[in-house]
């Protein structure tokens, strides 16, 4: 049984009542972020339940010494951490003498919670009576500032119910926070300087072993009524990693008082001096004041939604769904720093460790594309090129590759491999031809060509490079064989001839060939450059192309499927659909070597080939794999339920597409995997924008032209998006009777509906009559 307490709204995510089973759910659910830090919804008094603290700074990590029972050559000597980074957040509440918990009161009642995504804000409000009687209304505000964006703040206002109250706010920030996931419970934080003045604080503290500075800062203003009555602390705690205010103020019964707080974070990655980087900060948000920063807060986040909203007419929850994925997606990423990535929890958990998975390129990319300018993307492949060397030195390292063979990390936080399971670290080498992928994908949604001869061919030649040595020469089947991996089906490793990682490696040596030969003819210079710089003969060129043309793909003729790998018929074939339930999850319930000899899959494998190079297959091919791979296929990895939505689409299984369309839109809010405690899926929500725009919208780029096979869900009244290709916006709006186009700009766009050709004018929409 999934979880079922968020309540159904458009625009926000909302909890009701207070259940302490819950908390560690919604404190991930109602995290947020700006792209610059993010937090989790913790409280910001103290709370003695169940709670996993959080908050996270983009591109600060720790590399924490591998934990393993015994070693392997070839493990990485370190698993990066995304750091739990000092608290900011924190204001402790003394109510006449005791201290507000909301596990230890006497009562609690109308406690809601309320994640406004089109604005960008998150409030708590709720009425406690405390042990000794005191009754109190609490409400509190807080958001990160998209427009200052080291900035966060928080209003957190009570008002005294039934008598006369003495209250103290102890607002604090600390550095001596550790992380859940730690593997050796060492802590990654060095106090390095505690400062105070008049009502600011700053704790200024360095990461050990990789030595990032961090000052964190407060500043707290104290209201009566809504005016601020400049007050100073009473008392001031401190220690070598944190300070603590006291204010002490008398309210009477009915009377609001509150406490304003300022915070956040400077970062030796933007500043030399982040002490007095802070104390800059500080004086602007103070010069904007809370309902200017708020006020801004709103328009920013209206602008991001003008362009990346999707609408939904008549279905309640499929709405919320795929509007928390959009919010958490630009709560997480916004393209500003090419340093920065999108990790697999994004803001809003441990677990993974690490910014970078394939997930970016595979999942991400099409979203950041289609809803951002098309520079946001090219950070991002930016960033795979800033790496090369680095996945150079990995291929030579620790596979023994040479002459250039690079192996991109499967986790990653400045380039170098950081992930510690070995079998997956060494054998799931498909994330390279994912990023071979993306290079391919941005010139073809984009149309802009300049990243492949100015960076992306160095990369598609190191990634070609190593699929060449990766493959060997089967004498008995007279083919280019690829052994001992894992596909993205994480259920079984150490495989033979996954025919996704053959696929995609012939494919990677093909398109960098093709790419070679391009630059050669229009980009001269570069190619010269690039041919010096990477030392790549002709001879070699001929024998990359000799494994590309002779790659082995594992297939029955029998049952007209490509195989998932050598010997997977020789699996226990039964269904999904006749296993126990009470067995599911199967990674939470058998054992890892039930799960391996199981036909079980975690994600699309196959089927994953078939997304990617949808044109390289008929629909008589995808239909035949699609129905054979579905039917045992768990969908326990977030990055599943999307792919199976868009191929269901196409092949006008529309009950089975818009199951899927939910699964991957509500996997956190309802916690089908029964994880959500442990963060959201951030990298996979990109895929629920995947289902809607590519799976029922039907939207390719084909001959650089934009094509539409457009298809609704009876559940649904209506639809409609938009999408930024090349520089034009065009907003798709379908309904089950007809499908509108309309285009921003001066310029006609000819686009490709349902095999014919239509031109858009702007200021002239175009409407076809749905099939």
């Amino acid at each position: 049984m999934n979880q079922d307490y968020i309540k159904p709204d458009n625009w926000s995510i909302i909890e009701e009542g207070f259940a302490a089973e819950s908390v560690k759910s919604s404190e991930s659910l109602f995290s947020i972020g700006n792209g610059a830090m993010g937090q989790r919804a913790n409280f910001e008094e103290n709370y003695s339940g169940d709670t996993f603290q959080g908050s996270y700074i983009a591109g600060i990590y720790y590399p924490d010494k591998t934990k393993v029972g015994w070693w392997k050559n070839g493990y990485p000597e370190y698993f990066a951490k995304v750091l739990n980074a000092p608290n900011w957040i924190g204001i402790d509440i003394e109510i006449n003498g005791e201290n507000l918990d909301l596990n230890t009161c006497t009562e609690v009642k109308n406690f809601r919670r309320e994640l406004n995504m089109k604005e960008g804000w998150y409030n708590r409000s709720f009425i406690a009576t405390l042990q000794n009687g005191t009754q109190i209304a609490v409400n509190i505000r807080r958001f990160l500032s998209i427009v200052l964006d080291e900035v966060g703040i928080i209003n957190y206002e009570i008002t005294p119910l039934n008598k006369d109250t003495k209250i103290i706010y102890k607002p604090y920030i600390d550095a001596g926070v550790t992380n859940e996931d730690a593997n050796w419970d060492e802590k990654f934080w060095e106090p390095l300087e505690v400062k105070k003045a008049a009502n600011e604080a700053f704790v200024t503290a360095q990461t050990f072993k990789t030595h990032f500075e961090v000052t964190t800062f407060m500043q707290n203003s104290i209201l009566e009524n809504g005016v601020n009555v400049h007050i100073s602390p009473s008392s001031i705690d401190t220690t070598s990693d944190k300070i603590q205010f006291e204010y002490d103020v008398l309210v009477a019964q009915g009377q609001k008082s509150s406490i304003q707080k300022i915070g956040g974070y400077t970062v030796s990655l933007n500043h030399k001096n982040t002490l007095s980087a802070a104390e800059k900060v500080i004086q602007s948000a103070l010069a904007l004041g809370y309902d200017q920063l708020l006020e801004d807060q709103k328009e920013a986040w209206s602008k991001i939604w003008e362009m990346s909203d999707i609408t939904i007419e008549g279905d309640v929850k499929a709405q919320q769904g795929i509007r928390f994925n959009i919010f958490q997606l630009n709560q997480t990423y916004l393209g500003k720093d090419s340093r920065l990535n999108i990790g697999p929890k994004g803001f809003t958990g441990e677990k993974y460790g690490g910014s970078t998975y394939w997930d970016t390129e595979a999942y991400c990319i099409p979203f950041y594309m289609a809803t951002k300018d098309q520079q946001v993307a090219r950070n991002l492949l930016t960033y795979r090129y800033n790496h090369l060397e680095k996945a150079i030195e990995n291929a030579e390292n620790n596979l023994g590759f040479k002459n250039g063979a690079a192996l991109y990390p499967m986790v990653t936080m400045n380039g170098e491999e950081c992930h510690n399971e070995w079998e997956i670290t060494h054998e799931e080498i498909h994330r390279n031809g994912a990023i071979a992928f993306a290079i391919f994908n941005y010139y073809r949604f984009t149309g802009d060509y300049s990243y492949i001869p100015e960076k992306g061919l160095e990369v598609l030649i190191g990634i070609a490079r190593f699929w060449h040595q990766r493959a060997n020469f089967s004498k008995d089947k007279n083919q280019y064989v690829i052994l001992g991996v894992t596909g993205p089906n994480e259920y079984e490793n150490n495989v033979n001839n996954n025919f996704y990682t053959n696929f995609i490696a012939k494919w990677c040596i093909d398109y960098t060939y093709e790419q070679l030969q391009k630059v050669s003819m229009e980009f001269p210079s570069d190619h010269k450059r690039i041919i010096e710089k990477t030392k790549l003969a002709e001879s070699e060129l001929k024998e990359w192309k000799k494994v590309a043309d002779n790659m082995y793909f594992p297939v029955s003729a029998a049952l007209g499927i490509y195989l998932q790998q050598d010997g997977f018929l020789d699996k226990d074939l039964v269904p999904v659909k006749d296993m126990d339930p009470a067995q599911r999850p199967i990674n939470q319930k058998w054992s890892w070597d039930r799960v391996l000899r199981s036909p079980y899959i975690k994600q699309a494998d196959v089927l994953q080939c078939f997304y990617f190079f949808e044109e390289h297959f008929s629909k008589e091919e995808l239909k035949r794999n699609f129905e054979f791979y579905e039917s045992f296929t768990v969908h326990e990895s977030s990055l599943s339920p999307c792919v199976h939505s868009i191929q269901a689409a196409s092949l006008d299984k529309m009950d089975m597409a818009y199951t899927f369309y939910l699964r991957t839109s509500r996997l956190d809010l309802d916690d089908y995997n029964k994880e959500v405690e442990e963060g959201c899926h951030i990298t996979s929500m990109a895929g629920t924008w995947m289902s809607i725009v590519e799976g029922f919208g039907g939207m390719r780029v084909k001959n650089d032209t934009l094509n539409f096979s457009p298809k609704i869900p009876k559940q649904w009244e209506g639809y409609s998006f938009k999408i930024n290709f090349r520089n034009q916006i065009i907003t798709v709006a379908i309904t089950h009777f007809e499908t509108t186009f309309s285009v921003d700009g001066t310029k006609n766009l000819t686009i490709v509906v349902n095999g014919e050709n239509v031109t858009v004018s702007p200021n002239n929409q175009v409407a076809i009559t749905q099939n």
